[in-house]
């Protein structure tokens, strides 16, 4: 079965963990330490490269770029000028360029692309041969220092942006801040330019003020593209129900969290220091049923299949040390139709939830070549 990915930060592993995701998974995780890496994100962790994701039928994956600027009591590391951002934001696009120009990935700018090259993979055999298809995304709206770049952006690929990601940003309140913050004054114009540009608004990450303000005034289509239930595991970093069912009520996709974090039913504070999690838990304590309680708590909030999906965070939520204890590499999410076959979803279903949602989103919300266009990049509603 075809597998459709609706987040994989992948250019931070290429780049800010040094890996070489064109090689086999096994040469990957083989690879000679790198001394100026992190001790706690090893390459043996990796779950996705290239060559995996066509072994596990990953046909295509909303993968992002992800650059914050650091901010007092951030979280997380960031650059320490928006310039550089914006600089490094530039350099993971120009990765994901690259791996277009040699064949290894298809940028997919339109609905056209995009049932074009689910087309080839469905038909496909064998598949390694096969580019995998990006649908380019924004972590956080920090990269973007004026609003009038939100179209450079657009001509150059990208099609989704969520306006934070952990702590304060330029735009909103994020989480892991502990605080209930919304949006900040930049926000109103960015949305402004985003709507008129045709992108897509990402609500992960966003605090529940600044979600709920966002869709107050953003009229563009709306995912949420690795996101949990707070219903099912307490914590700012899930959903509250009204949240995903306004979501819902967007015709929006939730893609469910591979982060084990995510899945651990006592819940985590987010607003404070995360401790390593194998001081918490073991692997063995969060399992793909857990994952699929969250898939099927959104089903029923939707009463239908058709807005649960995959949404891993793949090897961004700690790679297979931080995944359910029956996924090892990004082919293992395969399993997830297993776990739901066995609960009674009917194959319609699991089809959707595994690839067929983010297709018809996609296909839907990516703008369309002008009549008579060949279809240039930077063509689109």
């Amino acid at each position: 079965m075809l597998i459709i990915d609706g987040d994989y930060p992948m250019a931070i592993g290429a780049m800010d963990l040094n890996r070489d995701l064109t090689l086999p998974l096994p040469e990957v995780r083989g690879t000679a330490p790198d001394r100026f890496a992190e001790d706690s994100r090893p390459d043996a962790d990796t779950m996705a490269s290239l060559p995996e994701m066509r072994r596990g039928g990953v046909a295509a994956a909303l993968v992002k770029v992800v650059a914050r600027h650091y901010r007092s009591g951030s979280p997380l590391w960031g650059y320490r000028a928006p310039e550089m951002t914006y600089a490094a934001a530039r350099a993971q696009l120009s990765y994901y360029q690259m791996l277009e120009t040699r064949g290894e990935a298809k940028i997919l700018r339109t609905g056209s692309d995009f049932s074009r090259h689910i087309q080839s993979w469905s038909t496909g055999d064998p598949r390694e041969g096969l580019p995998v298809g990006f649908i380019l995304g924004m972590e956080g709206a920090d990269p973007i220092l004026e609003t009038n770049q939100v179209s450079r952006w657009w001509r150059d690929g990208i099609r989704v942006i969520s306006l934070s990601h952990y702590g304060l940003s330029t735009y909103c309140h994020g989480t892991g801040t502990g605080t209930s913050g919304g949006l900040f004054p930049p926000a109103k114009a960015l949305l402004r330019e985003m709507e008129s540009a045709g992108m897509i608004l990402d609500v992960t990450h966003a605090s529940d003020a600044s979600v709920r303000e966002a869709l107050d005034l953003f009229g563009g289509p709306v995912l949420a593209s690795h996101q949990n239930c707070r219903a099912i595991v307490p914590g700012e970093r899930q959903f509250p129900d009204d949240q995903l069912r306004a979501v819902i009520g967007r015709d929006g996709v939730i893609g469910a969290s591979m982060d084990s974090w995510m899945l651990y039913r006592p819940g985590l504070d987010w607003g404070g220091p995360i401790p390593p999690r194998r001081s918490v838990y073991a692997k063995e304590e969060v399992t793909l049923e857990d994952y699929c309680d969250h898939i099927d708590h959104v089903c029923q909030l939707a009463g239908n299949s058709r807005h649960a999906a995959i949404g891993g965070d793949t090897d961004g939520q700690g790679g297979s040390g931080g995944a359910p204890a029956e996924i090892d590499t990004v082919a293992d999410y395969q399993k997830v139709a297993g776990v739901l076959q066995q609960r009674g979803y009917s194959s319609e279903a699991i089809e959707n939830i595994m690839f067929g949602n983010w297709q018809r989103f996609f296909e839907a919300h990516l703008p369309r070549p002008a009549a008579g266009s060949p279809g240039n990049p930077a063509e689109g509603g």
